[in-house]
């Protein structure tokens, strides 16, 4: 009933503002007119406030990205579409109050909205999520996170959804509320773990030896230092394989530098190796075979033989 009312009511001041006066007309134009500049130059505002935040945090080295900048790339976002819907909802409210009294719409919509409420639970779950998100500065844009099953770099954020971007380009968008854990390897510190394996019949000591040696030479490099949170680790033999010795490196490095100081690291040890005459190990297996009596040992041999009938 309240509605029909509230309808009327509407339907009644919309036939009063068509008879309106040319002065009135006028007038309400000019109201319009002025909701929307200071709409615009609120939006301005807000614009320039969120590039004043971006700037404020940038340290002028486009190599290295740090958390603080993160952060505050992050809230220059949630600042420019959180700022822009409510600025833009608030014009749009005053625009029909030129024109109509809104008040009995807005206690109906309070209603309504409370209806709603009960079938948008998710919703409003995901909006509380990413405010909490947000205040505990759990991970921000640029940092490379894996949750819910997907893993990327963080491309946007909202109080509703993340937008993720994969390693092969695929976006994934995951509702706030979904986020049980994260696994954040961009924030503080990473690392990298390289595993080498040498064969079983090499000098174990002087094979150690000579990734020691490697890894304080990449731990001076000059254009890796910056990267390092500390020297490159040598922890020695990690395992014994079915082929191959493995020995354990870690290098602890800046956020986002870990895949990048992996991969040198590998090469270069490659490089080393064939150096020193030491070879990478591969895959062996060996196969005991027993003859009964008259078997062509010979013939038997060359059916074993490597690349002989694609063996």
């Amino acid at each position: 009933m309240l509605s029909l009312l509230s309808l009327a009511d509407v339907i009644d001041r919309l036939v009063e503002v068509l008879r309106l006066d040319r002065e009135g007309v006028i007038r309400a134009a000019f109201r319009v007119l002025g909701i929307w500049i200071l709409a615009w130059l609120a939006i301005r505002v807000v614009r320039l406030t969120a590039e004043r935040i971006e700037s404020a945090v940038d340290d002028g080295d486009d190599a290295i990205t740090t958390m603080r900048e993160r952060r505050g790339r992050t809230i220059s976002q949630l600042l420019r579409s959180v700022g822009r819907i409510a600025i833009v909802t608030i014009a749009i409210l005053l625009t029909f109050n030129v024109f109509i009294n809104i008040a009995p719409i807005l206690a109906g919509a309070g209603i309504l909205g409370l209806a709603v409420s009960f079938g948008a639970q998710s919703l409003v779950k995901d909006v509380i999520s990413g405010f909490f998100i947000l205040s505990e500065n759990q991970f921000g844009l640029g940092d490379v996170i894996e949750v819910a099953g997907k893993a990327g770099v963080v491309e946007r954020m909202t109080l509703r959804v993340v937008v993720l971007r994969d390693l092969e380009g695929a976006m994934h968008i995951v509702p706030n509320g979904e986020l049980k854990v994260v696994t954040n390897r961009t924030r503080g510190w990473a690392r990298s773990v390289v595993d080498i394996g040498v064969p079983y019949d090499v000098d174990l000591d002087r094979a150690i030896a000579v990734v020691r040696d490697e890894a304080a030479q990449f731990s001076t490099d000059s254009v890796w230092a910056v990267q390092f949170d500390g020297p490159v680790e040598v922890l020695g033999v990690e395992s014994l394989g079915e082929s191959a010795i493995v020995i354990r490196t870690l290098i602890r490095t800046q956020p986002g530098s870990q895949w990048g100081a992996g991969r040198e690291f590998r090469r270069r040890l490659i490089l080393r190796f064939d150096r020193e005459g030491i070879q990478i190990p591969l895959p062996e297996r060996r196969v005991h075979l027993l003859l009964e009596n008259g078997a062509d040992v010979e013939t038997l041999a060359s059916t074993v033989r490597p690349g002989v009938g694609g063996r």
